[in-house]
């Protein structure tokens, strides 16, 4: 077997976990062997770890294979029932170490601050304490509940040791990026508040070393897309082209999918068109049971098992996408990918919240509406139903598509490995 040139290493809550993160992390990963690297590996968590921990997961046989030349690894755990969740970080740091030490000039990336950059740092601190040659940099990506769930719990609790252990560890890294604009600042000013009751200096680091990197999206995956496909992908779900609003992302209270179901029930629109909310995740059971309780409850349709194939044929072949994320004390939404996903689909209007990081996502190309608040929904809804000529709805999905095509993937990872690759010459 030959020894490989150049690795690239991905750290990450990988497929089959519903999360647009994980399809960055692959889509990264499929660029990175058209840009030199001859070994790519995402490094991730096993199966049954990943249903224990009640992730929102696809059907396995859903999950589209990658490329040859990308190896997904799932550690085991290290150690025995003494050890309840240490066993699994110490065999994804283990595994870091074997990759680190092998010879191989490697980029190493993680997405997610916790558990995954500390698990980097700490592979990367041992790999040199064995004295082996190693040549790695590395890359720590905060992509937003690592910030608005774990660094806000460390402010307002007062847990000044978790939270210098997050922002040292996430500072450790030759190159420090978030996802958006809104995540560094809500970073940067976690870091303030930590450096105002403690005296640390964390947050002119984070001013001056955090960087931009927009998620990776494969646009390729939503453009072009063949209208027989469509149809027949419509047809097999029982709908018609441009006759539902189609809401697509996890099922968690921070969405708005409870919203999304009032406001179409109070809707003109629900008379001639359905509601679909794909998707999976902890409020799935809550939200069957309120959209059962509307006035709309015979025009909503729940899918659970939509895979990446079909995911972009529904996106093209509804009448408007609705994400009326809002803020939780558990989750901001910090970029909303599934927003460009569709933008790139085309499609009708966008419809969403000017929550977090979406209007760096969306631009101007979306309907917004207030967050928690069904009525405008329901007036949104119906504008986009009905409320805009087709010369009108033409123009926006041709502007909201170019628009889109600034975070296709190709774009990003040269964004974010410009003068990385340099630094791995042999």
């Amino acid at each position: 077997m030959n020894t490989p040139n150049r690795r690239l290493v991905i750290v990450v809550r990988a497929d089959p976990v519903i999360c647009g993160h994980s399809g960055e992390a692959r889509n990264l990963a499929e660029v990175a062997l058209t840009r030199g690297f001859d070994d790519v590996r995402i490094v991730t968590w096993p199966i049954d770890v990943l249903r224990a921990a009640h992730l929102p997961l696809k059907p396995l046989d859903a999950v589209m294979p990658y490329s040859d030349g990308i190896t997904v690894e799932r550690p085991t755990g290290v150690g025995d029932y003494k050890v309840p969740d240490g066993r699994y970080l110490a065999g994804l740091t283990g595994r870091l170490v074997e990759l680190f030490t092998d010879g191989v000039p490697t980029v190493a990336m993680s997405l997610y601050l916790t558990p995954h950059a500390t698990v980097v740092a700490d592979a990367r601190r041992v790999a040199a304490a064995t004295g082996l040659p190693q040549h790695v940099t590395t890359i720590a990506e905060a992509v937003g509940s690592d910030i608005t769930n774990v660094v806000r719990s460390c402010v307002e609790s007062e847990k000044f040791g978790a939270a210098a252990h997050l922002f040292s560890t996430y500072l450790s890294n030759e190159t420090c990026v978030a996802v958006s604009e809104y995540t560094k600042e809500i970073i940067i000013h976690a870091a303030a508040e930590i450096d105002d009751q403690h005296g640390t200096q964390f947050a002119p680091q984070c001013a001056e070393r955090i960087g931009i990197s927009y998620p990776a999206i494969d646009a390729c995956q939503y453009t072009n897309l063949d209208d027989g496909a469509i149809a027949k992908a419509l047809a097999a779900r029982g709908l018609e082209r441009d006759r539902y609003v189609l809401f697509l992302s996890r099922l968690s209270k921070a969405k708005g999918v409870d919203d999304l179901i009032s406001g179409f029930a109070r809707s003109h629109s629900r008379n001639h068109t359905k509601l679909v909310v794909a998707g999976n995740g902890p409020e799935a059971v809550a939200l069957r049971a309120h959209a059962t309780s509307s006035l709309a409850a015979d025009q909503i349709v729940f899918l659970d098992d939509v895979d990446d194939t079909e995911k972009p044929l529904l996106m093209a072949g509804s009448a408007a996408f609705a994400l009326p994320s809002k803020p939780r004390p558990e989750f901001v939404e910090t970029f909303g990918i599934a927003l460009v996903e569709k933008m790139l689909a085309g499609g009708g209007p966008v419809i969403t919240c000017q929550t977090g990081g979406i209007p760096e996502a969306v631009g101007s190309n979306a309907l917004m509406v207030p967050h928690s608040s069904p009525q405008k929904l329901a007036e949104a809804i119906d504008l986009a139903i009905g409320g805009m000529s087709a010369a009108e709805l033409r123009t926006r999905e041709a502007a909201a598509r170019t628009y889109a095509m600034r975070f296709d993937r190709n774009n990003v990872f040269d964004n974010l490995f410009t003068g990385l690759t340099d630094t791995l010459a042999a």
